[in-house]
């Protein structure tokens, strides 16, 4: 048996992230604000000892959005009505720091991990979708640096929160009147550059210390901050050795920050498992040729902060853009997505297409699957995968039923969970109390 082992989570965009996606024939039209659809895939995958199920979210919908946000359900509520069925799998939120409050979500994932007995973790995301800016009272959106010195504060105020009360504090005591030990509730008066916040918060400590934070950000500053604050990172898909790179980086600049290497890192990849590579190779062309120029079009305006692609040629070679666009949205992915276009020499027809429904890299029979992720694992490309972005309808199921007992038989995937917290599962650290630890470095 192999002493390190892999964590495999998983996320589903319901009716799809794309415009394409949900006209897949096996997905419900109405997978978004389906509960059965979420509950029978998470029942399967806590069943397989999954760590966790991840749910995405967007704080902003029009008519041009992709189906899944144009009607979904709120990961809280989600997540809430999940953890009353399951009893072991972890479950992550997404919640934005440019367009929330931090007590009010400090109260919401704590609720959610309370209920779900130490299960539940948040994704902490800086959201750069333009037009979320105005449906909480802005005239425009945060600038990409400011959002993540904004984040900086937001995610340093919710742990303070999550700290307002020591692990023993609640005593309980019906006889001797003593519900709790107030000398161990502390509030955190926090006043900084975009928040002000008193405290405390009314809930106990968490049975993993804390909720597990995720962060996905990939660009230089997306970077240094999961560095500093993340206990996981959620990684997109890159080449082999792009992923040995970031994997790197990240932990080197972790370990700059006074941190230990637990941090966990996680590909996320859009597996196509077939029982054969010719079934895969069906599967995934049955999902590109959903895909019309004009939805990836769409899809590749998105990355680049709206920025509209259906004024140009589209058999030109990819538009000289102003350095600038791209740069406030996914800052990290639009930069990828141009310099694979010109490196490529491709027009932008041929680069929306590729991007929209590229060749996965982890497709194919269940053992081929199992050997490529066996390979990006062992040789330090990531610690674990996030299954999802851009899979057929029944990538998931297959790599749960077919991938994860190959993986399971040779050592490289549990056979039981090790705990009962996501913090366990992840085999990450119990987080302690910031007023304990200090009491107890002055004694």
């Amino acid at each position: 048996m192999s002493q390190r082992q892999m964590k495999l989570g998983f996320l589903t965009h319901g009716a799809g992230m794309t415009k394409w996606m949900w006209r897949q024939p096996l997905l419900p039209s109405d997978a978004s604000i389906s509960f059965p659809f979420y509950r029978d895939l998470v029942k399967l995958a806590e069943k397989a000892k999954f760590d966790f199920f991840f749910c995405t979210d967007s704080p902003y919908a029009d008519a041009d959005s992709a189906p899944h946000n144009m009607c979904k359900l709120e990961p809280m509520t989600l997540l809430g009505a999940l953890a009353s069925i399951t009893s072991d799998i972890g479950l992550v939120a997404t919640a934005s720091t440019s367009y929330m409050d931090p007590y009010n979500l400090a109260r919401q994932i704590g609720g959610l991990d309370m209920i779900s007995g130490g299960r539940a973790g948040w994704n902490v995301v800086t959201t750069a979708v333009a037009g979320a800016a105005f449906n909480h009272g802005l005239d425009e959106s945060w600038s990409h640096a400011e959002r993540y010195r904004r984040a900086s504060e937001f995610i340093q105020v919710v742990r303070g929160l999550w700290d307002s009360w020591e692990d023993d504090a609640f005593i309980y005591d019906k006889a001797t009147n003593r519900f709790a030990d107030t000398s161990k509730l502390h509030a955190l008066n926090h006043v900084g550059e975009y928040f002000r916040v008193r405290g405390a918060l009314d809930q106990r400590r968490s049975p993993q210390g804390q909720p597990v934070c995720f962060q996905a950000g990939a660009s230089g500053d997306g970077m240094a901050f999961a560095s500093r604050f993340a206990d996981a990172i959620f990684s997109g898909t890159r080449s082999y050795k792009d992923a040995q790179s970031y994997y790197a980086s990240v932990k080197a600049q972790a370990k700059a920050h006074g941190r230990a290497e637990d941090i966990v890192v996680m590909c996320a990849i859009g597996p196509v498992v077939g029982s054969t590579d010719e079934e895969a190779e069906r599967m995934y062309r049955e999902l590109a040729e959903l895909v019309t120029l004009d939805d990836a079009l769409h899809y590749m305006s998105v990355t680049f902060g709206g920025h509209d692609f259906r004024g140009y040629d589209p058999d030109e070679p990819f538009p000289d853009l102003a350095d600038h666009v791209g740069l406030e949205a996914y800052q990290s992915t639009a930069l990828r997505f141009r310099s694979f276009a010109q490196a490529k020499g491709l027009t932008l027809r041929q680069t929306a297409m590729r991007i929209a429904q590229p060749r996965p890299q982890f497709a194919g029979n269940p053992d081929k699957i199992a050997d490529i992720v066996e390979e990006w694992f062992q040789t330090r490309a990531c610690d674990g995968f996030i299954l999802g972005l851009g899979t057929p309808v029944m990538g998931i199921p297959n790599f749960i039923e077919m991938v994860a007992p190959i993986l399971r038989k040779r050592g490289l995937f549990r056979s039981e969970y090790e705990g009962s917290t996501l913090r366990e599962h992840l085999g990450i650290p119990f987080r302690e109390n910031r007023y304990a630890r200090e009491r107890e470095a002055a004694q």
